[in-house]
């Protein structure tokens, strides 16, 4: 783990999550428990952002690929009716 650095902030913590942190302290003081949770929460959001990102991509590709997919068979079918012929 690294060392922590220490800067004078005011946060305002809700009582609940004070509770919270009393209750599952183990060992570790207050700011380390804090700066644990709060790592876990930017690697949550990250992992949503990236969720989205992926989302938006696999959603354009598959317009472009609808629109590929219409001028492949309407291309094999005029193949298709030429050998007909």
């Amino acid at each position: 783990m690294r060392k922590a650095t220490r800067f004078s902030k005011s946060f305002t913590i809700d009582r609940s999550i004070l509770d919270h942190l009393q209750r599952t302290r183990s060992s570790r003081s207050r700011s380390e428990r804090v700066n644990e949770l709060l790592r876990r929460a930017i690697l949550e959001e990250q992992y949503e952002a990236l969720e989205r990102e992926a989302a938006a991509f696999f959603a354009a590709a598959g317009e472009d690929e609808r629109a590929e997919r219409k001028a492949f068979t309407a291309a094999s079918r005029r193949s298709i009716a030429r050998e007909g012929e």
